[in-house]
């Protein structure tokens, strides 16, 4: 749904009546992935598209009846249903489209919220129920990247925690597609299935200095989904020939680019310039924002020359203990891609939460209700040791 936003909302201001069929799940040959919709007004106007033209007809009716009833309504259409082969969806696959109906005089809150964030640019996911108890068809939240979330489930207060977290999940990695609850929020409740969709722009890895090490943490940071920028204040290093997977390549004082860059709660700020004349200034300003993740290289050495450097340009001890330094996990690493590897190990168990310690040691649940980790809490966790001593004098 959230691929039309901008249309829907418009409909929304001018007061009209509207139905959406989403496309819920797919298997087998299909056209369209999860999250694709068609929508009709009160007017009959189309927009949108749920099979690439197979099924259009039958889709289009089936939103009109909608708009009718008032009621929302799943339907799935495959090779092995006479009917929708009949209607035209000839590709061998099977879709499940659930329709929804939206009222201008008592709209659904939730369709509007999500509906408003998108078109403002903002990062948010809604998760509404496809597979369930009727009461719950179609029901959702609205939940934001930092994890607060809006709508309801009824009663049903720990499946609305449940969702939650499942959607962040999948907002903070740019997913669409459904996955399966406990009806009670637990692992172990009577399976239901949600449709997550998600609208945000990739989170942003900014790395500070442009040294051999950058270079593979920019690797691993495309890989990961983020949108990567290298900033350095000497041009000579700082290229894309040096650095062709980056998004961005900056030539510019790291403190200064900082100040006039946008970032947000997802933002991971690695700093790998290793001198205090660039790292001061840089982590000053980095400790204030409220960003997701700050690190910086260094051996324990040069962390006790920093800190103190840091308290004497008036950081605070609050400030201070946000900064994870030095950088990385202990993976006992050498190697720049073995560092790097170090570096995102830790800012992926920061954004959700983990320990960092071996799976086979720890009694924590493997998944973690990620709703209920926020950046605050976790900017405020102490500063681990490092596996990227050693590569550092």
């Amino acid at each position: 749904m959230l691929d039309i936003a901008g249309e829907l909302h418009r409909w929304f201001e001018q007061g009209r009546d509207f139905a959406v069929a989403t496309v819920a799940a797919v298997s087998g040959s299909a056209p369209r992935a999860p999250g694709a919709a068609l929508a009709v007004n009160d007017e009959g106007a189309a927009i949108g598209s749920v099979s690439g033209g197979c099924v259009e007809g039958a889709v289009y009716e089936l939103c009109r009846q909608a708009l009718q009833d008032g009621e929302p309504v799943m339907e799935r259409f495959g090779y092995s249903d006479e009917d929708a082969f009949a209607v035209g969806l000839t590709c061998g696959g099977v879709i499940d489209i659930l329709v929804t109906p939206v009222r201008a005089g008592d709209p659904r809150r939730e369709i509007a919220m999500v509906l408003s964030a998108v078109c403002a640019g903002e990062p948010v996911a809604l998760a509404r129920v496809v597979e369930g108890p009727v009461e719950l068809i179609s029901r959702g939240l609205v939940v934001r990247s930092d994890g607060l979330f809006e709508g309801t489930l009824g009663d049903r207060a720990q499946l609305a925690r449940t969702v939650a977290a499942e959607a962040r999940s999948m907002l903070d990695a740019g997913r669409t597609g459904t996955v399966a609850v406990g009806e009670d929020g637990s692992s172990c409740g009577q399976p239901l299935t949600l449709l997550v969709e998600s609208s945000a722009p990739p989170p942003h890895l900014i790395v500070f200095g442009a040294i051999d090490f950058a270079a593979a943490l920019v690797r691993l940071g495309k890989f990961l989904g983020y949108r990567v920028t290298v900033c350095d204040a000497r041009p000579v290093f700082a290229t894309k020939a040096r650095f062709p997977d980056a998004d961005d390549v900056v030539v510019d004082w790291p403190h200064r680019y900082l100040e006039t860059t946008h970032v947000d709660h997802r933002t991971v700020l690695c700093v790998l310039t290793h001198d205090a004349k660039f790292d001061i200034p840089l982590l000053k300003r980095a400790l204030r924002l409220p960003v997701a993740y700050v690190g910086a290289m260094g051996s324990r050495r040069t962390h006790e020359d920093r800190t103190r450097r840091l308290r004497e340009a008036g950081v605070t001890a609050h400030e201070l203990s946000r900064l994870r330094s030095p950088i990385g996990l202990d993976l006992g690493a050498r190697t720049p891609e073995e560092t790097a590897l170090s570096i995102a190990a830790e800012f992926i168990a920061d954004r959700q939460g983990g320990s960092g310690l071996p799976l086979t040691g720890i009694r924590a649940p493997i998944h973690r209700d990620t709703a209920a980790v926020s950046a605050h809490t976790v900017l405020q966790q102490p500063a681990r040791s490092s596996s990227s001593d050693t590569p550092q004098a």
